[in-house]
């Protein structure tokens, strides 16, 4: 996946494409991914990089939606359900079975919630990951060791699934790329050009490198920016009111020690009526999440300090002894594009997180809403979209059984590097190789030198934070850890790269300002 050469594809000024896709999270991913896999020419523009903003900041869950449940969002459910099932079919090196469990103080919960949950099984059409089932109290203490005992009179195992939502965008990437598609990170889409009718034709996009300016003609044009749609909107027609709103979730990571099992906690309603999960992930712990209206879409989100007190709160109530800010090793926040309420003042959490399609009077095709868990519905409801305005030719949708890049059944999931899939071995025959290129990049973590080689040469990793938030995950999992590795991965850039020293200086000092945010002082 050669970022120069993918780009030179966009010089023929002539060559008018099927699509053009604005935004590289999980959605506009999925959307190039479900054109490109069905033989239409698509370029993708990610003005940063590759899920920088929302894609990379979930609670790593593939789930149906236990809350949406709760609402009796039927349709909903199901439709995550089933998405559920073939993300983990296509993507069984990222995807896994991951079992929850919820801590019951009432009889009362121990029925209501054993009930709602065999709902949610059957609700999953042969696509579970297992079955629901009741737990005594003395059995759950037995799986969960740092449940809080008092009071506690049962509770119910169900399962959903957990992943690694960057390295899988990273995947889409790299399939969008194998099915002919074209991708672009830090290259920002700077105007929507319109034909003489005034219907949207294409784009102008600009390389954050080098400056350089393509103009993209194009059949169709997907808007799929997520939190940023409305920027999108404004070049296609300006004055046009507001899509979507962002609603701000911060997650916190601790060391296992909090929670000392392979099974996860879903705590089903906190004081303010919303769930919480604490996550195994990465050999820590992912707890989360809040779920607050912000005035304005922010690329790096900070948490706040309120929404950290949140967690930590909720978390005393099921883990002890009590995590406190002391004990994170990380935190971080992620906005999601929420569609604009119609009514002031309406709570984001009553805003629908279905997915909309939209067409503007323009032609240009919206795409908000919905999670990681149906992004490819999402994609193939927004190619549809487009063949029924007429704007490309009828392609049936494949991706309903197409392999991600790294498809490998059975991962070892005590390796760290099972998230590479079928690149494993060309990884660790990088090291083979090359001895040297096994030293780690912190005395902590066994991320080496030879991932960030990897991660530049075939996963378009330009920067520090790219590599170290988004390729290895060690500003996730360690903040603290990842400033102390960023020189030496900036050495690995400027190496490869041909960066002088300058821009080393730069690049840590940058990265090192913005992982600060990721701990609590």
């Amino acid at each position: 996946m050669q970022r120069e050469n993918l780009l030179k594809q966009l010089e023929n000024t002539d060559k008018v494409w099927d699509f053009v896709v604005v935004g590289g999270g999980a959605t506009g991913l999925g959307c190039a991914v479900d054109a490109a896999s069905r033989g239409y020419s698509v370029a993708l523009f990610e003005r940063e990089d590759f899920a920088k903003c929302t894609s990379s900041r979930s609670t790593k869950l593939v789930h149906g939606g236990v809350r949406y449940l709760q609402k009796l969002e039927v349709d909903l459910v199901r439709e995550a359900l089933h998405e559920r099932g073939l993300m983990k079919q296509n993507a069984p090196h990222l995807v896994k079975d991951q079992a929850f469990v919820i801590s019951n103080y009432s009889h009362w919960e121990n029925f209501l919630y054993f009930c709602g949950l065999t709902f949610y099984d059957i609700l999953s059409f042969g696509f579970g990951y297992g079955r629901s089932r009741f737990i005594t109290a003395k059995t759950l203490r037995n799986y969960l060791p740092t449940s809080v005992a008092e009071g506690l009179k049962g509770g119910v195992v169900y399962h959903d699934g957990q992943f690694d939502d960057a390295r899988m965008a990273c995947n889409l990437a790299q399939t969008c790329v194998e099915q002919g598609g074209v991708v672009a990170n830090r290259t920002e889409v700077v105007t929507v050009l319109h034909d003489n009718e005034g219907k949207v034709c294409g784009v102008v996009a600009k390389d954050l490198l080098t400056g350089k300016e393509y103009t993209v003609k194009a059949k169709a044009v997907i808007n799929a920016a997520g939190c940023f749609v409305d920027e999108v909107l404004q070049m296609d027609k300006p004055g046009e009111a507001k899509m979507v709103v962002p609603s701000q979730g911060v997650h916190i990571v601790l060391d296992m020690k909090f929670l000392q099992s392979d099974y996860a906690i879903m705590v089903p309603k906190t004081s303010d009526g919303r769930v919480l999960f604490a996550v195994p992930w990465h050999d820590k712990v992912v707890v989360g999440t809040t779920d607050i209206q912000r005035p304005t879409a922010e690329s790096e989100p900070r948490p706040l300090d309120e929404e950290i007190d949140f967690i930590l709160e909720t978390a005393s109530h099921y883990m002890t002894p009590a995590p406190t800010r002391a004990d994170i090793v990380s935190v971080f926040a992620g906005q999601r594009p929420l569609a604009a309420p119609k009514k002031e003042g309406k709570k984001s959490k009553e805003v629908s997180r279905s997915h909309k399609v939209v067409v503007s009077e323009n032609d240009l095709i919206t795409i908000t809403g919905g999670k990681w868990t149906s992004y490819r519905k999402m994609a193939e409801d927004t190619v549809d979209k487009a063949i029924k305005m007429g704007k490309v030719e009828k392609r049936k949708c494949v991706t309903r059984k197409l392999k991600v890049h790294g498809w490998r059944p059975n991962p070892n999931l005590a390796d760290h590097m099972y998230v590479y899939g079928a690149d494993e071995p060309a990884i660790l025959n990088m090291i083979k190789e090359n001895p040297a290129l096994g030293e780690k990049l912190s005395e902590k973590y066994d991320y080496t030198v030879a991932e960030v080689l990897w991660a530049i040469r075939h996963e378009m990793a330009l920067t520090v934070d790219d590599v170290l938030a988004r390729r290895v995950r060690l500003l996730f999992v360690d903040a603290r850890e990842a400033q102390k590795a960023a020189p030496r991965v900036a050495q690995i850039l400027a190496e490869e790269l041909g960066r002088d020293q300058a821009w080393i200086d730069e690049q840590v000092a940058s990265f090192v300002e913005l992982a600060s945010h990721y701990y609590v002082a």
